[in-house]
């Protein structure tokens, strides 16, 4: 969304032409892939191609609720993939090479009993936040929380999130300028609480990593 929005309406009128140039079908497979590669590289942020599809609903090319069915199956597939890799490799990855430097047992154990009473809360707020959405439910395979009390707060987030994205999108091809004031305003808001809880988790890591090494 950031990029988008930071670019203005040239860089949207670029991109629209690109998208308006499609099909149909292939508009929502793109859109769809898109949401879904947040959750492995957290740098290309699902909402910008939410909002997009939003946008391209308003003005008749696609529909609405098939966007968002597109890019929420999309996003929440690709989110719950990495949880399984988690679940599946998390702890040999963390037991050996680069991953024991990164957390050590003592740790997992934290982290686990973290996600034991609050992994279900953490896993729907998240959501809300980029970046961090990306990461959260692979440590909740990690810690083996289970299916169920990952998915369903997953997908629930996200499709309150998803749907206020294309509602947004939607407006926005009635008022754009509107639309890029109030999506900047979120994007300073959603990045500076997600600035708050990574440092908030650098000042853990580093704690309970001093505390395993003084107990030693």
């Amino acid at each position: 969304m950031s990029a988008l929005v930071a670019g203005g309406p040239d860089v949207w009128s670029g991109t629209l032409a690109w998208f308006q140039g499609l099909p149909g079908w292939v508009v929502y497979v793109v859109l769809g892939l898109g949401a879904g590669v947040e959750n492995i590289v957290p740098a290309v942020p699902a909402d910008t191609f939410v909002v997009l599809g939003g946008f391209l609903s308003a003005v008749g090319q696609v529909g609405a609720w098939w966007v968002f069915g597109a890019t929420w199956v999309g996003n929440v597939g690709t989110a719950l993939l990495t949880y399984e890799l988690g679940h599946r490799r998390g702890n040999a990855f963390f037991r050996t090479g680069v991953g024991r430097h990164l957390l050590n047992p003592h740790q997992m154990e934290r982290m686990a009993a973290f996600y034991g009473r609050w992994g279900t809360l953490a896993i729907f707020l998240t959501r809300f936040l980029p970046g961090l959405r990306a990461i959260v439910p692979v440590f909740a395979g990690v810690t083996h929380m289970g299916f169920l009390s990952v998915a369903l707060p997953l997908a629930l987030a996200s499709a309150i999130w998803y749907g206020a994205l294309v509602w947004a999108g939607g407006f926005a091809g009635r008022n754009l300028d509107l639309v890029f004031r109030i999506l900047a305003s979120v994007d300073r808001w959603l990045l500076g609480v997600a600035v708050v809880a990574v440092a908030a988790f650098s000042m853990w890591w580093w704690r309970t990593r001093r505390h395993r090494r003084e107990d030693g």
